[in-house]
This record gives C-alpha cells, structure tokens and sequence, in this order.
C-alpha cells in the first residue's frame, strides 16, 4: 500500500508532521492539507517531498476540489484542549464537528475508501475503572471532549453507510517533538516552557492524579498502521497502556532537564478527570500496536529536541 496517496489534514501540527515523517519514511505520496494556525512549515523537514495545500477544514468546497486521486484521508486538523474548550464551545465544535463533516464529504464525494481519524481519550470523562477499554461508559467532562466524541460518531457513521472504512483512534496524553508551548497544551511543553526559563513549575490539585503518557513517534506508526490494514475499521484506544502520577511526571522532568526547578501546589482545574490509564489490547491485536518509547526515552529525546529550537 506505500504508492498509495495519503491526504493528512492538519500535517504542518504536532502530531501530523510526525506522521507525515513516518509516511514520507516509508515511501508514501503525501499531501498536506493546514491553515498553519497551530502548524508550522518548519515540522516538515522534506516539505519539497510533499504537496502542501494551505486550506481550512471549514472551506468544504476546497476541501473536496483538493482531495481527489487520493486513497487514504488522515485527519489530523482539529481544535485542542479541555480548557480551551471552556471559554469557547461554539469555536470548538464548529472546528471539531463541522470541519469533519466536512472532510467526511470529501472523502464520500471523492469515493475515497479509508479514513483515519485521530480521536480523543477526553471522550471518557473520569474513570469508571482503569485501565480504559473501548467499552468503557462515554461521559465527556468538557466541550472538547463532547465535539471529539461527536465527530467520531459521524466518522464511524459514514463508515457504515457510505462503504468507508473508518478508524477512530482515541489519543492518551501524547508528547513529543514539535510539540510547541501553548498555555492551553499538554502538561509536559508547558512544563519544559517554565523550568528552561527557571521558573516554578504549577501543580494542580495535590499531583496524585495519574495520566497514561504516549510518544507521538508511537502514534504516528499507529495511525500507519492502521491506515494500511484493508481490514481494521472502529474506535481503539490508543496509549502506552501505563500511567504516572503528575507528580512523578514532575520529578522525572526536572531529572532529565537537570534542573532544581521549584513546584507549586494550587487548585483543581475545572475540566480535568482524576485517573488516566489505557487498555490498548484491541489495538495490539487488530493492528500490531506497540507501546515502543518510555517515558523517560521520550522526554530526553524531546528535552534534545528543545535545545535545538
């Protein structure tokens, strides 16, 4: 399947850059479809290897006009953070759900066959019990969670009327290269932000809430994988299949980062669930998924990473 043509929405990000690395590794035809709001041309280092598209997920017409001859959609685009999510649902769900209504029209109108979606554990809500099956009672606890949910019900919808096979994979706390401070992030850049500059590190709660950390080098060889399995189609969780308590996190990275950086203990944030751990078993399973980087691997090749910038 590597001369097939893949179309990664939202591949200048985070995570979709990682992918398009990995798709460009193993000799894939790769097209970009970012508005560059939170991407960034430098993640692409062989961008003259890929036909970037600058377009939104909000542009259908376009969507669709520059998403024909191709045999796989990774969508990727999508607005992040629980906390972003609280000061503005509207935005949210109209980036999270109608863009991907959007892209699902594209890929039914251009009778593309095989679409990946990248979800989100944020679906949950808090923890029934641990570790978190793809059976495991649906109660997101802020708009984020809501609008990913949304949107992979209608991906899983148009799979089952529209001959797509869809494949939701439901994101842990995923970490890694290219991922850039944002104030509304993940823990870990926001982290790295304050102890390279010498400041406290915050804590909220009392940092014995635990996450399931995953590196985006794993999630990217998910997403191939199961985009270039004919036969996987459904929603799988998708984590290192262990956790850490946030305090633990906290000394890990002053460790790698070698610093004597202080913590501060403040409030409960609202939005946030108090345990996070993976089953990842149906992935490994129907696709070969394997947890491959430590935590501790992945933060010193991610503290490498920021040293460079």
């Amino acid at each position: 399947m590597n001369s097939k043509n893949f179309f990664v929405t939202g591949g200048a990000g985070f995570i979709g850059s990682n992918v398009v690395k990995l798709l460009l590794e193993k000799k894939c035809n790769v097209t970009i479809y970012d508005n560059l709001s939170t991407g960034y041309l430098e993640n692409i280092k062989d961008i003259s290897k890929v036909s970037f598209i600058e377009g939104d997920i909000l542009d259908k017409e376009k969507l669709i006009s520059t998403s024909k001859e191709q045999d796989v959609v990774l969508h990727l685009a999508a607005n992040i953070g629980n906390v972003k999510s609280l000061n503005d649902p509207w935005f949210d769900s109209s980036i999270n759900i109608i863009g991907t209504l959007n892209v699902l029209d594209a890929c039914k109108k251009n009778k593309i066959n095989k679409l990946v979606y990248s979800s989100s554990a944020a679906i949950f809500g808090e923890l029934m019990y641990q570790p978190i099956d793809e059976k495991h009672p649906i109660e997101p606890d802020s708009p984020y969670g809501v609008s990913k949910l949304a949107a992979e019900k209608h991906c899983l919808w148009f799979g089952r009327h529209f001959n797509i096979k869809t494949v939701a994979l439901r994101y842990f706390n995923v970490y890694g290269v290219n991922q850039r401070y944002d104030s509304y992030g993940n823990v870990i850049p926001i982290w790295a932000n304050l102890i390279l500059r010498g400041d406290p590190i915050i804590i909220y709660d009392d940092g014995e809430q635990t996450r399931d950390f995953i590196n985006v080098e794993d999630v990217a060889l998910a997403n191939y994988l199961a985009a270039t399995n004919e036969n996987v189609q459904g929603p799988y969780n998708l984590g290192s299949g262990s956790s850490v308590t946030i305090n633990q996190l906290a000394d890990m990275m002053i460790e790698v980062f070698n610093s004597n950086t202080q913590k501060i203990y403040t409030a409960k944030r609202l939005g946030e669930i108090r345990h996070c751990k993976a089953d990842v078993k149906k992935a490994s399973t129907d696709f070969g998924f394997r947890n491959t980087i430590g935590l501790k691997e992945g933060l010193y090749n991610y503290y490498k990473w920021l040293k460079r910038q």
